[in-house]
């Protein structure tokens, strides 16, 4: 009986908290879904064909749309990494902010 008690306290808990939204404006679901959407993208890069330099790119996500930052070494890496995270389920747009190293 306690056992159920606490599934039903639980279940009631994870309802109130799924209708709330945070100080972004997003629902929890939204938030789940934008750190999917980043570990995803995140590992794409990390299996794409120069791994080791798109692993250094900061990947961030809201509602869909993914932001990435940081530094590459060529266009073509630049370029490739924009099309990966863009392969993602999910991804409603790519917003490229990658800079090419010694430009």
């Amino acid at each position: 009986m306690r056992g159920l008690r606490m599934l039903a306290l639980g279940i009631l808990l994870l309802i109130a908290i799924s209708g709330c939204t945070s100080l972004t404006g997003e629902t929890l679901g939204q938030n789940i879904d934008d750190t999917n959407i980043t570990a995803a993208v995140k590992t794409k890069l990390a299996t794409g064909d120069k791994a080791s330099t798109l692993t250094r790119i900061d990947v961030d996500t809201v509602r869909g749309v993914v932001t990435l930052n940081g530094v590459v070494a060529s266009g073509q890496d630049r370029a490739r990494a924009e099309q990966l995270a863009a392969q993602v389920g999910g991804v409603r747009r790519v917003i490229n902010n990658l800079q090419v190293q010694g430009r």
